[in-house]
């Protein structure tokens, strides 16, 4: 999931979201939610796709090369047509996918994934939002080719800075260890031996976001995971994830994802009794 991948999910003890898809036009875009995957495949269409979340793995991308991968979140990826893919991950993380299935293949052909790019973060987002709340007035198509063009920029520059590899995933750790209790910016920068100010500009250079938001971030993820699972009360999934109450949760999700969690918890198992109902 590094960069695009045909993924083939593994099955988790509690209940995923569904992936979500849109056909529009000549374009299809898929929100694709955090989990383990393994996939293998040849690209038959050039492919775009953005990571919200870090993640890490084994990949070799246009190589047969097998290495381990450490992904930045906000990271925007380009798979052209004919390249051979191999990516894993024994967690994933949340990916959007754009495919152009009719006219020409997108501009490019050189693989890439890490770039960061504050438009492209910006659609990501947006349509990150009209897949989890679909409207009558989305413009999919529009979306689509504005990101193919972020895609399309040549040669630009990967800036990680002093957040290297084993700093982000030291972050991740301490981050997830303690998401139900009153984290804050202060507390990160001190973990990876850096000044508030100094860590605050390393972290956004390396993943386009201030520390902040990304904290937030991981607390709807996790959030997100556990509205899913279907068995724990809004009230109590709010102070799970660091929130103050269930109407702070609830205006994180609408701000964020455009989406209450009480509409996200219908929607998906909607989703699990209908293909629950497939399968019989």
């Amino acid at each position: 999931m590094t960069l695009m991948s045909h993924r083939n999910r593994q099955n988790t003890p509690t209940i995923a979201e569904p992936v979500r898809r849109i056909e529009a036009g000549s374009w299809t875009i898929e929100l694709l939610p955090g989990a383990a995957y393994s996939a293998r495949y040849v690209a038959t269409q050039s492919a775009i796709g953005f990571a919200f979340d870090s993640q890490r793995g084994l990949h070799a991308i246009g190589t047969d090369r097998v290495r381990p991968f450490d992904a930045m979140p906000n990271g925007l990826a380009f798979v052209p047509v004919g390249c051979d893919v191999l990516s894993e991950s024994p967690v994933g993380g949340e990916y959007l996918r754009v495919i152009r299935t009719k006219g020409g293949a997108l501009a490019g052909d050189r693989p890439f994934n890490n770039r960061i790019d504050p438009q492209a973060i910006l659609l990501a987002q947006r349509m990150r939002s009209a897949l989890l709340q679909p409207k009558w007035d989305d413009d999919w198509e529009t979306w689509a080719l504005a990101l193919a063009e972020r895609a399309a920029v040549q040669d630009v520059p990967v800036h990680r800075g002093s957040i290297t590899d084993s700093r982000m995933r030291r972050l991740d750790e301490f981050i997830d260890a303690g998401l139900n209790g009153p984290l804050d910016v202060l507390s990160m920068a001190h973990l990876l031996e850096l000044s508030e100010g100094y860590f605050t500009r390393a972290f956004k250079q390396a993943t386009g976001k201030s520390p902040h938001s990304y904290l937030i971030d991981r607390r709807l993820a996790r959030a997100r995971a556990m509205i899913c699972d279907g068995k724990t009360a809004l009230s109590q999934v709010a102070l799970a994830c660091g929130f103050n109450s269930q109407a702070h949760l609830a205006s994180a999700f609408k701000q964020r994802l455009g989406v209450s969690p009480a509409q996200l918890r219908k929607s998906t198992c909607h989703s699990a009794s209908a293909g629950k109902q497939h399968a019989s």
